[in-house]
């Protein structure tokens, strides 16, 4: 058995009394000599790697190493890094979500976001999600049973330093689960965009979003919906950077000779000047 890691730090994008949360509490404690959770006091989900830039940010010490913002599960990691714990964590866990962040949801879930910001800081990150059937009581027990032995070996393998890992549980009793499979997020569930309108008591009127779905058609085990449906524990890297170059090509000196530039002449007669990035 691998040593424990010295600090983890836990975030969610549930909120610090949503029930996975504790689940990943349990997780942690298998794993690590001190656990931190910084996590946000409502729900957050949709949020992806949001970070709060329009308003100030409260924080609410509520036990030891514990903690709860007024912002998203990225603004926890960072404020847990860079401010409220006295050393950098060697994990960033996020979770455990109640519900898969699988496929086309892995893009907007707040639960990756967290892991993603982790890794953004050079800490290894990973996000863990338990699926559920509506109206049955969740099986937190199948992310008990495996969690903490999963984050331990992949911990002991190691991944790429620009990846999260993205663990999703089957919907499942744990004995009932069949196995591991590496996965990736594959597009095709969202069918199309639900709107409701309603107004307000003045009139005015107001917009709630949410997406039509159709995970049936994605298929096949190399997609986390597909394993999932299969009773399989889903294991996905997924990253920041979501260029397709080595699959996709133009050649860009005509491509800019389209549009009117030479590019030789630019080079010659451009100015040198740094690059400013807009925080």
């Amino acid at each position: 058995m691998s040593k424990p890691i010295k600090r983890v730090l836990l975030t969610n994008d549930d909120g610090w009394r949503g029930p996975g949360l504790k689940v990943l509490e349990e997780i942690a404690a298998e794993i690590a000599e001190e656990v931190w959770i910084v996590s946000p006091d409502l729900d957050q989900s949709g949020v992806s790697m949001s970070i709060s830039v329009h308003h100030p940010l409260r924080v609410h010490h509520f036990e030891d190493r514990r903690f709860s913002v007024s912002g998203t599960p990225s603004d926890c990691v960072l404020l847990g890094v860079a401010e409220l714990m006295p050393e950098k964590p060697d994990l960033v866990l996020s979770g455990v979500n109640h519900g898969a962040n699988i496929s086309d949801s892995v893009a907007y879930s707040g639960t990756i976001g967290g892991a993603l910001t982790g890794t953004l800081l050079g800490i290894p990150a990973i996000a863990l999600s338990q699926a559920y059937h509506a109206g049955v009581p969740t099986e937190w027990d199948t992310s008990r049973e495996y969690g903490a032995k999963l984050v331990r070996e992949l911990l002991a393998a190691g991944w790429p330093e620009d990846c999260a890992m993205n663990i999703n549980f089957p919907a499942l009793p744990p004995k009932q689960v069949r196995g591991v499979a590496i996965c990736r997020p594959q597009r095709g569930s969202i069918g199309g965009v639900n709107i409701e309108r309603r107004e307000d008591t003045r009139g005015v009127p107001y917009y709630w979003l949410g997406f039509q779905r159709q995970t049936e058609k994605v298929t096949g085990l190399q997609s986390d919906v597909g394993a999932l449906r299969e009773g399989m524990i889903s294991l996905s890297p997924v990253r920041i950077e979501r260029d397709i170059a080595s699959s996709w090509q133009v050649n860009t000196r005509s491509l800019a000779g389209s549009i009117g530039i030479d590019e030789q002449q630019a080079a010659g007669d451009a100015p040198q000047r740094e690059v400013s990035i807009d925080h």
